[in-house]
């Protein structure tokens, strides 16, 4: 039977095109690709252009009333836990709310809305074997070596 070799890009309807290419950009660090705002209202976006023109999509025409559940969550995954904690500092600095930040064990999660209340997460994968679901809610203002030490306590003996 064959499988998907794994996931090439979301696409997501908004309201406010501008506001959500500013944040995915700006704030997410996402490159722009391409985009045609005029007619179609298309964003490309990418985290390594490089090696794939786009794993995320903004569109214009979101027709559904503001706070209405259009996706689960959306999530961006780091290299480092530094990297992670850097983000969580400048979700404070731009008034990102922050939902909530957890170790699963296996990564930690920080889990926020983005302009248009889409629930996005970025996480660090621990890489411990640690059995789901696991969400135990942690700071991300502690020492790595702190935080670490939390995640590792969920492994199984």
């Amino acid at each position: 039977m064959p499988a998907v070799a794994g996931l090439g890009h979301v696409g997501i309807y908004t309201h406010d095109l501008f506001k959500m290419r500013d944040f995915y950009s700006r704030v997410m660090g996402l490159e722009i690709t391409d985009e045609e705002t005029e007619d179609r209202g298309i964003v490309f976006m990418s985290s390594n252009p490089d090696e794939e023109h786009h794993e995320f999509v903004l569109m214009k025409g979101r027709d559904v009333p503001e706070g209405s559940k259009m996706v689960q969550q959306i999530s961006f995954y780091v290299n480092t836990l530094s990297e992670l904690k850097q983000f969580h500092s400048v979700f404070k600095k731009e008034e990102v709310r922050i939902e909530r930040t957890v170790s699963h064990g296996n990564a930690f999660g920080m889990y926020a809305l983005d302009p248009e209340g889409n629930t996005i997460e970025v996480y660090y994968r621990t890489g411990f074997p640690v059995p789901q679901p696991c969400a135990d809610p942690v700071n991300l203002e502690d020492a790595e070596e702190l935080l670490l030490d939390q995640a590792r306590s969920r492994i199984p003996a």
